[in-house]
């Protein structure tokens, strides 16, 4: 006869040892690593995701998506399984937090620094300005268009709901900066259609202690002060007023600074004319500029000397931009852990109080 109760003390398991075997095979989960969950349970402000922990994790609606989200639903539905960032270690409870958001941002730095590799033009529209320049949205990252690199007449103000068309500047996802040239796009769309050598007529837009900013066809160049005349002079403004058309000869074209320098001095047809027989230059122009072209042309092919006035492309003043704080690119949702602590920003009060909040 078998005892009954040698066969219960052999058998026997008691919920410690239950709890034991679970930790046995209990996966480790840490900030930053991307996991496969399901959708168990929408709740008002976030979701319940079983990932395979003892305690199911929790992702806030905040971290939902890169994107402004009302509702859970909107971006997760029962039972679904997708992949989820790990954003906080576990709480008192054991339980973990989750971040969609923290993926998409990962996939779209990525994709912005191809876009930046490539090159490519990007279009967005302006959602806000501040008092640096305007707002736009690329990918989901909030990219900042300097006022220096906004080529327009209208207030900037006014650009909030207008698509521009783009080139990247900077991408730093380390520093959380995205910045983006309205300015250069236009250049290098014009400068398919412009060369070296080449006269156009355009309009004194700007007059600066340097130079005079020069429309042509709706982009501007630099007229430096060392390009206007071989005679010295003082100031542009002795020479040019706001408003007044001018032939201007191009002498370089950078593009990928998104840059066009002038020279009028390069068409004096004798050195000072400028200054003291504007009119002539205007006549002369297209002469004087095939025989620029002829000397360049002659240097290239090594057939003869240096042009006795060589040509030296102008840097373009731009020390204001340094003034000017980046707002980030990555706006804060959530208090993050120092595992994956989001990248220090320099924004300003007043920059935060003109951003159109999502």
């Amino acid at each position: 006869m078998v005892n009954q109760n040698t066969v219960a003390k052999d058998v026997g398991f008691t919920h410690e040892d239950f709890a034991a075997l679970l930790d046995k095979y209990d996966y480790h989960f840490s900030p930053g690593d991307v996991v496969a969950g399901t959708v168990f349970s929408l709740e008002p402000r976030g979701a319940l995701i079983d990932i395979g922990a003892k305690t199911a994790a929790y992702i806030p609606i905040q971290e939902m998506s890169i994107n402004r989200v009302d509702a859970p639903d909107e971006v997760l539905q029962s039972n679904e399984t997708r992949e989820f960032f790990i954003l906080t270690d576990e709480n008192e409870d054991g339980q973990l937090t989750l971040s969609i958001r923290r993926i998409e941002y990962m996939r779209a730095w990525e994709r912005v620094r191809q876009l930046q590799t490539e090159d490519a033009t990007v279009r967005s529209q302006v959602f806000a300005t501040n008092r640096g320049g305007a707002l736009v949205r690329i990918e989901g990252l909030r990219g900042f268009i300097p006022g220096s690199h906004i080529s327009t007449r209208k207030p900037k103000e006014e650009l909030v709901g207008e698509e521009l068309p783009l080139k990247f500047l900077e991408v730093d996802e380390d520093r959380n900066r995205l910045v983006l040239s309205h300015r250069r796009a236009l250049v290098e769309r014009k400068m398919n259609r412009l060369e070296v050598g080449e006269v156009v007529i355009g309009t004194v837009r700007g007059i600066k202690p340097y130079g005079a900013f020069i429309d042509i066809g709706g982009v501007s160049g630099l007229l430096h002060i060392s390009e206007i005349s071989h005679d010295h002079i003082d100031t542009p403004h002795s020479v040019f007023n706001v408003n007044d058309e001018l032939k201007v000869m191009i002498i370089d074209l950078d593009a990928e600074r998104g840059r066009i320098s002038l020279s009028t001095k390069q068409l004096e047809p004798e050195p000072g004319d400028m200054v003291k027989n504007r009119q002539s230059v205007f006549d002369r122009a297209e002469e004087m500029a095939q025989k620029f072209r002829e000397q360049m042309r002659a240097k290239q092919q090594g057939q003869q000397e240096q042009p006795a006035v060589p040509v030296a492309a102008v840097e373009e003043p731009v020390a204001e931009e340094a003034e000017i704080e980046v707002p980030p690119a990555v706006e804060d949702a959530i208090e993050v852990p120092a595992a994956v602590e989001a990248p220090e920003t320099s924004i300003t009060q007043e920059e935060v109080s003109a951003v159109a909040e999502e």
